[in-house]
């Protein structure tokens, strides 16, 4: 793996947060946007750490994962450890887009950045939240592995 891809998660990170805070303002987890939503499932418990699915979301999901997975239709071939390196990579992707969602975002900033103002993130550890530790660990793993 290249170092410009370490470079590459950051900054595309970076930079969906800034289009997401345009879009979502200060209403996160789309909670003001014109769009369907489940609010509760059992699923939702286990993969979405009891958040709503939303359209939106399931559209964002989509587009990025297919954007981290773009270079395997490109060269035409897929490998089991560049898979799980794309994965491990979309999930380090997502947590510092999240994080970045809320100290970049005019109505948060760093000091609103805690359990009791974000409705959407309902499990903390250590001033985090749960999904961040486990999406991190995961995502880490992943480059492990293989």
């Amino acid at each position: 793996m290249s170092r410009w891809f370490l470079l590459f998660v950051p900054l595309a990170a970076f930079m969906w947060a800034k289009m997401e805070i345009e879009i979502e303002g200060k209403h996160g987890w789309a909670a003001k946007l014109p769009t369907w939503r489940i609010d509760k499932h059992i699923l939702l418990d286990i993969f979405l750490g009891g958040r709503p699915l939303t359209g939106y979301h399931v559209w964002a999901f989509a587009f990025v994962f297919l954007v981290f997975h773009l270079p395997f239709f490109w060269i035409g071939s897929w490998f089991w450890r560049v898979e799980c390196q794309v994965v491990g990579a979309e999930l380090i992707f997502w947590v510092i887009e999240d994080f970045l969602w809320f100290v970049l975002n005019p109505h948060y900033g760093w000091s609103r950045f805690r359990r009791d103002e974000i409705w959407w993130h309902r499990r903390w550890f250590m001033g985090m939240p749960v999904d961040y530790w486990a999406m991190c660990a995961m995502g880490l793993l992943l480059f492990v592995i293989p």
